[in-house]
């Protein structure tokens, strides 16, 4: 019998198991299944409490004395009390009928109300979800939340234009404060950087040695060094008690796009065209990391002394989060859907925003976790810059600046400053924005050449320029 069987192939085997099933139940496949009085009572009870489980105490309106007899014994004994009769049984809390010009009916005529005894029984009886009001009615409290609206935001003064600087002769690109807050300096288009008097405006020094863009440029608080960073991919160290550059970082292998300078120790970060960012030890030149993950341009990079102490944000339209002591991704987020060319951090919180084509967006450190989202900025936003009082600035390639209240995300102000004389419309663009240390002064960086002083508008109150907001629902997108 067993060698019969081995003739046979596998397939010839299932097929024929197959046929025998199919004899079987052949003449059952047009009937339907019998109903079972028990299995449809349990499905019914099932339904019901999976349905109606949060109405079910309720008591029904007496439509005939066999409905009323329906009622569950503790409950139907809850709104009623001995001598009444059970045909005028009437529930809710308003007098039947409720149409107003419409004639009261034998059924409609007496109006019960539950018993104080009956009102305490049916509390205990209630699901954890309601609740009873003081009337005595009952609510679901999920149906009862409001919707969450938008707080008052602060009042910030109005800013004004106060000093246009000229003397470059390519777009601004970077600009920074140093930390006496005496001048600034400034990287551009024409290969220069330039440092300015920061009360006056006058040009104090003129520094050559980079043969193309300017792209970034940093002070050190630590040392008497200038950083600067260009499209030619140099990055270099200025002594600015000689006014000369005493050391090159080489290993990028594309145009240096921006840099930061680590608040407590003595390292530099970069980020480049190449779509990385390196770590280097200021004094011996070494390439401490080579920060990959980034699928394209890395457009800017921020270090902290708090974990995560570096953050970059990049054309391939993520945001990460680096653990500098292994030098890797400590987290990606994903949510911006265009080019992150811009980063800044809260001078006093714990918090830091991105700026993308798409949104301005606001995240929490150290998960960055998504708090809202900046919407209305309709632009490439390439710069981003907030002081410690929330005022939140962002710079776009159309030349506009808006001015945003941190907390609240409402736009306050607008700011579309006309081009230089001798300009092109299309020479409107904001490259870098940054508050001097005193945070009385925003600097822009900018197209058309020229480099712009804001300041707060002393005569402005709160009565002359008040806030024009609408506590409307917040519509916060997730991503």
């Amino acid at each position: 019998l067993l060698q019969d069987v081995q003739k046979h192939s596998v397939h010839t085997l299932v097929f024929r198991s197959l046929k025998r099933t199919h004899d079987m139940f052949v003449s059952d496949h047009a009937k339907s299944v019998a109903m079972d009085d028990e299995s449809f009572k349990i499905k019914m009870d099932v339904k019901l409490k999976a349905d109606y489980g949060a109405v079910l105490h309720m008591p029904v309106l007496k439509e005939g004395k066999d409905r009323v007899s329906q009622l569950p014994g503790s409950l139907h004994q809850i709104y009623t009390q001995p001598g009444d009769d059970p045909e005028y049984l009437i529930t809710g809390t308003h007098a039947y009928p409720s149409g107003p010009g419409v004639a009261l009916t034998a059924d409609t005529k007496m109006h019960r109300n539950p018993s104080e005894g009956g009102i305490h029984s049916m509390a205990l009886a209630l699901p954890p979800s309601q609740s009873l009001m003081e009337g005595g009615g009952t609510r679901n409290s999920s149906l009862m939340r409001k919707a969450p609206t938008m707080p008052k935001p602060q009042w910030h003064p109005p800013w004004k234009l106060f000093r246009v600087i000229s003397g470059h002769l390519g777009w601004v690109r970077s600009i920074a404060v140093e930390p006496g807050n005496q001048w600034f300096v400034t990287g551009s288009a024409d290969r220069t950087i330039k440092i300015w008097d920061l009360a006056s405006g006058k040009l104090k020094l003129s520094l050559t040695g980079h043969i193309s863009t300017v792209r970034g440029v940093a002070v050190s608080s630590r040392s008497p060094y200038l950083f600067s960073c260009g499209e030619d991919k140099q990055v270099k160290c200025w002594d600015l008690e000689y006014n000369k550059v005493i050391r090159h970082y080489h290993g990028h292998l594309s145009a240096v796009y921006d840099l930061d300078l680590h608040p407590t120790i003595d390292v530099l970060v970069t980020c480049s065209r190449d779509a990385t960012a390196r770590v280097w030890d200021i004094r011996t030149k070494a390439n401490v990391h080579t920060l990959t993950g980034h699928t394209n341009t890395v457009a800017t990079v921020r270090c902290q002394a708090a974990e995560p102490q570096i953050i970059t944000g990049s054309h391939d339209s993520t945001i990460r989060l680096w653990d500098l002591i292994a030098g890797k991704t400590r987290a990606t987020l994903t949510n911006h859907k265009k080019s992150v060319r811009t980063i800044v951090q809260h001078p006093r919180q714990y918090t830091f925003a991105s700026g993308s084509a798409d949104n301005i967006k606001q995240w929490m450190f150290p998960d960055g976790n998504f708090i809202q989202n900046l919407s209305g900025h309709n632009a490439i936003i390439n710069t981003l810059a907030v002081n410690s009082d929330g005022v939140l600035v962002s710079g776009a390639d159309n030349g506009t600046i808006h001015m945003w209240d941190w907390r609240t995300g409402y736009n306050f102000q607008r700011i579309h400053a006309a081009v230089q004389p001798g300009s092109l419309d299309s020479e409107s663009g904001i490259f870098a924005c940054m508050f001097d240390h005193s945070e009385s002064r925003l600097i822009t960086a900018e197209a058309d050449k020229t480099i712009k002083v804001y300041k707060e508008d002393d005569m402005a109150t709160e009565e002359s320029h008040p806030i024009n907001w609408k506590p409307e629902i917040l519509k916060r997108k997730r991503f």
